[in-house]
Formats: structure tokens, C-alpha cells, sequence
């Protein structure tokens, strides 16, 4: 009789168990490609010293980029300018925009699936660029890419900015 009770009690228990038990869901990648809304942000300069040459060149970097996801890849994009007022109207300083939360959140709000994030760095002779795609919704990392290149060649930085966003489609 008492070996009948211990068995009610340990099938309770692992009943309990079970249902306290976290039910996980895999996620499961939405398929993105020609027209998916794409925003780009400005790429951050990682260098560990600054360089006179990098100074203007995060917006050249960046408008390549820019230009090889909607021309090659067939991205609609967010204007540049719409990321912009958003912050203003936000009033989001960039103190705030450090997270990439924060981010996201700006690109729901404008629409945006998908979000590319970025940077580029000199070290001693080579200019790399490395560069991730995010999924919007879930904060997931669809695909990241890098490319590295002399650092002496500035045309060789865009090449190398237009070869790391051919590398996100």
C-alpha cells in the first residue's frame, strides 16, 4: 500500500515537473530577398587611432553600401533622411543609440525587415570592414560578412564596402 502512494507521489511530482518545463520554440528564418525593407546605419569607425583619411569616409562607405543592396540586391531602403527625422522626433540622443535595440526599434517603427549594422577599421595596412544583416522583428543575425583590404587604396575601400554588402544577399 505504501509502494502505491510513493507511486502516486512520484508520478505528481513528475507531472509538476514537466509542466514547469519552458516549451521552446525554435525560431524559423522568414525568407527575405528582392522588395524586403532594408535600413542601413551610418558604419562606426572601430579604429583603434584616428586616421586623417578615415574621417570623411564613413559616409562614403556607408552610401556605397547603400547603393549595392538596392541596385544589385533589389532592397527597397529607408531614406536616410527618414532615419533621421525619426531620431529627432524620437528625441533620441546618440547616447541611446549605442543599443542595437534601440535601433531595431527605430526600424519597426519606420518599417524596416531587415537592418544592416556595421564598421570598418585601420590596422596597420589593411582596412577591414565587417558587416551584419538583422532581422527586424526577432533581433536575429540573418547573415554577416567582412572584407579586408590595403590601406593605402581608397578606391580599394569601396570595392571592398560593395564586395561585404554583395555578401549579405
Amino acid at each position: 500500500m505504501m509502494r502505491d502512494g510513493l507511486k502516486v507521489i512520484l508520478i505528481f511530482l513528475l507531472l509538476l515537473l514537466s509542466s514547469c518545463a519552458e516549451e521552446h520554440t525554435p525560431y524559423i528564418p522568414v525568407e527575405y530577398g528582392i522588395g524586403s525593407i532594408v535600413a542601413v546605419w551610418d558604419l562606426e569607425d572601430l579604429s583603434v587611432t584616428n586616421h586623417a583619411q578615415l574621417a570623411d569616409m564613413q559616409e562614403f562607405l556607408t552610401a556605397k553600401i547603400i547603393e549595392t543592396l538596392k541596385i544589385k540586391g533589389g532592397y527597397e531602403l529607408v531614406e536616410r533622411q527618414k532615419l533621421i527625422l525619426a531620431l529627432e522626433e524620437l528625441s533620441i540622443g546618440s547616447s541611446n543609440l549605442a543599443s542595437e535595440t534601440s535601433r531595431l526599434e527605430i526600424g519597426q517603427i519606420l518599417g524596416a525587415q531587415l537592418m544592416v549594422f556595421g564598421g570598418y577599421q585601420l590596422v596597420g595596412e589593411q582596412l577591414r570592414i565587417d558587416l551584419r544583416m538583422v532581422e527586424v522583428a526577432s533581433g536575429v543575425v540573418i547573415k554577416a560578412a567582412e572584407q579586408t583590404t590595403a590601406a593605402a587604396d581608397i578606391s580599394g575601400w569601396l570595392k571592398a564596402a560593395e564586395e561585404v554588402a554583395a555578401q549579405l544577399m
